[in-house]
């Protein structure tokens, strides 16, 4: 299938759009609220379409996908809190680098260390402009987001060993619901009454979460998992784009350069190992 790398990037270019367009309903429902309801959304897409058979689950797969949905919410919402305080390329680009340092640990090639190098770069040279480009808090908020993206990565492999489809995915979403619930169930009450409000919730859940995994299914078919890897290295720079076309955000030399560092340890990584960081 010709068009199946088109599909891995139509799926970052979603993916990023709807973060974008999370960060613009922010001010009217908070980010745990746009959360909520971009996780209750796609919880009720995924249940509906794929209809997971829960009562044949082992209690493995059950706590595997608790802990995803779980890793899940914390990566979302510390992501959209970090996007209320600095630029999305920026938030991006640092939790991107969780996922490399589980890469990482799990090689053992001496040439990656030259990827660790790199990463280490990006993010060392977004710390020395903390405070012009982006604040500590944004940048903190993004380095935790990265910690559960590592965790999201984990127990994804986990839940898909232990259920077969995306049923594990459809329970993992609601788990998360439930996790956000708490926080973002007065912001989320907010768009009631208010059409706008709603769309832009609908919105961000379908280029956010459902629309992404199924171009990535039908991508992952096709494609083998080194090439989907590598040009899934693209997120950055598609966070740094959709920032600029949606929110206008103008990233300087700095960030653009530990965009780069970073997004080139992923391929790097990626294409060594042969198979996604």
């Amino acid at each position: 299938m010709r068009t199946a790398p088109l599909l891995v990037v139509l799926s970052v270019a979603c993916s990023q759009a709807g973060a974008a367009i999370a960060r613009t309903l922010f001010d009217s429902l908070g980010p745990p609220g746009v959360l909520l309801m971009r996780m209750g959304v796609a919880a009720v897409v995924f249940i509906v379409a794929v209809r997971p058979r829960v009562w044949t689950w082992t209690a493995a797969a059950w706590r595997a996908a608790a802990l995803l949905g779980a890793f899940a919410a914390g990566l979302t919402l510390l992501s959209y809190l970090a996007f209320a305080r600095a630029p999305q390329g920026i938030v991006v680009t640092l939790s991107f680098v969780g996922p490399l340092v589980l890469a990482l640990v799990q090689t053992r090639r001496v040439g990656d260390l030259v990827w660790a190098l790199a990463a280490g770069a990006g993010v060392v040279l977004l710390g020395l402009r903390a405070g012009v480009d982006a604040p500590w808090a944004g940048l903190l908020l993004g380095l935790a987001a990265g910690a559960c993206g590592a965790g999201y990565i984990v127990f994804t492999a986990r839940l898909g060993g232990a259920v077969p489809g995306l049923g594990g995915l459809a329970v993992a979403f609601a788990v998360a619901t439930l996790v956000v619930l708490p926080f973002g169930v007065v912001g989320a009450a907010h768009a009631w009454g208010h059409p706008r409000l709603l769309a832009g919730g609908l919105a961000v859940s379908l280029l956010s979460s459902v629309v992404p995994y199924a171009l990535e299914l039908m991508a992952l078919r096709h494609l083998p998992t080194r090439v989907f890897g590598v040009l899934m290295s693209l997120q950055p720079a598609g966070a740094a784009i959709a920032g600029l076309l949606i929110l206008g955000q103008h990233l300087g030399p700095a960030p653009l350069v530990a965009l780069v560092l970073v997004t080139a340890a992923g391929v790097g990584i990626t294409r060594r190992r042969g198979r996604p960081a």
